[in-house]
């Protein structure tokens, strides 16, 4: 079916879709333009990712749709998973293949596979790390990157974040291929950067896949081509990528609430947090997600026959909804 005949959703029906879908993107496109492409597919506006996949980048990218989009800050939570391509010897400009050669080495040929897991080895943990330059940190309301293609000197200040394992799949110098599982907000570019300078023969990036986030697989992702090509709607919807959000947040505790206590979060009134009601955000691999039940300092999935009502805030034994997604 052509865009130009695709069916759209009529107005009555845009206020209540929410839901999110699991896309698993080729290389070359930007995740804006997948978003594009799901918005004219969906005849829905209101569509957002919950984290950039840069275009030479492929793997899972989660879209927030309708009343979802509200819980992308969510999606930030859970840990990621990466199958990284380096190349040994050559450090770019932005630390993958898009940019430009800026210093080379021979010394890749002297690295041992017990001197390189022994590099990868001081990756591993809580670290600090340098952001790369290019890319889309924001330096006083502007992108870096942009700054930095605007000629613009950019020197970001380390973050904080945490590198669970890296693993070496395939090791034939000067090519490397890793697995790689780490907290949101991790580059593994500047791994890449940071592995090549320790290795003391620069590497950067050659191709980049996220297989997963918590438990969202990118095999389980309806492939982009499928949006470019203007799948029907109908087709999107009844796929296993269009998943119900409450359902699949599992790293949050979640809270089932009674046929009176809906009413009281539909208008974002406290509830109390029942102990034998509450259910604790489970711990993925890693053990990068939720990890106590009642009482903490976590934000609680309000759930009503399997569907998500609200996300609640607990302060002490109380939970108070911030955000409701049913009227």
């Amino acid at each position: 079916m052509s865009p130009s005949h695709r069916p759209t959703m009529s107005p009555s029906h845009r206020p209540t879709m929410s839901g999110i879908l699991l896309v698993d993107k080729t290389e070359g496109p930007t995740s804006h333009d997948v978003v594009q492409q799901a918005r004219r597919v969906l005849g829905i506006r209101r569509i957002g990712h919950t984290g950039t996949l840069d275009p030479f980048a492929s793997g899972l990218l989660i879209l927030c749709v309708g009343r979802a989009t509200r819980l992308a800050e969510y999606f930030h939570i859970p840990a990621k998973r990466y199958e990284a391509h380096l190349r040994l010897g050559m450090e770019t400009s932005t630390h993958d293949r898009s940019g430009e050669i800026v210093a080379e080495s021979e010394e890749w040929r002297n690295v041992s596979r017990e001197r390189l897991e022994e590099s990868l080895g001081k990756m591993v943990g809580a670290i600090a790390q340098r952001p790369p330059a290019v890319s889309a940190k924001r330096v006083e309301g502007r992108r870096a990157h942009a700054l930095v293609r605007s000629g613009s000197f950019v020197a970001l200040p380390d973050v904080q974040v945490t590198v669970h394992e890296l693993r070496v799949l395939e090791f034939r110098p000067p090519m490397l291929r890793l697995a790689a599982h780490v907290s949101t907000g991790t580059f593994v570019r500047a791994i890449a950067r940071d592995l090549g300078r320790d290795l003391g023969c620069g590497a950067h990036l050659t191709a980049l896949r996220r297989v997963a986030i918590g438990h969202l697989r990118a095999s389980d992702g309806l492939p982009d081509r499928m949006l470019i090509q203007g799948v029907a709607r109908e087709e999107v919807l009844g796929s296993a990528a269009w998943r119900e959000p409450g359902v699949e947040m599992t790293w949050l505790p979640s809270r089932e609430l009674t046929k009176e206590e809906l009413g009281l979060a539909r208008s974002g009134r406290p509830l109390m947090m029942s102990g034998s009601a509450d259910r604790r955000g489970e711990t993925g691999e890693g053990g990068e997600t939720g990890e106590e039940g009642p009482g903490v300092d976590r934000p609680v999935r309000l759930l009503h026959d399997g569907r998500l009502v609200a996300i609640a805030e607990p302060n002490g034994r109380v939970l108070r909804p911030r955000k409701v997604l049913v009227d």
